[in-house]
């Protein structure tokens, strides 16, 4: 299921698409600072501590450069 972002479609302020954004946050653990918040029922969604958001900037840097080497 394609997650939207309200403010930028299906695009982030990273210029990635939100799918893989998530899917770099969903490598995280809680002791690198993310955990899922629940309501009513199972529906659910992942927030960060502060320390969480400097883990998850570090990750989107090394997806990038990862993505941006040639392939062999």
């Amino acid at each position: 299921m394609a997650r939207k972002n309200a403010r930028w479609g299906d695009r982030t302020a990273y210029g990635e698409s939100v799918d893989w954004l998530y899917d770099v946050a969903n490598e995280m653990e809680t002791e690198d600072g993310v955990f899922w918040v629940y309501g009513v029922g199972d529906d659910g969604v992942m927030a960060f501590t502060d320390f969480g958001i400097e883990n998850l900037v570090e990750l989107i840097k090394i997806h990038k450069d990862l993505k941006s080497r040639p392939q062999r």
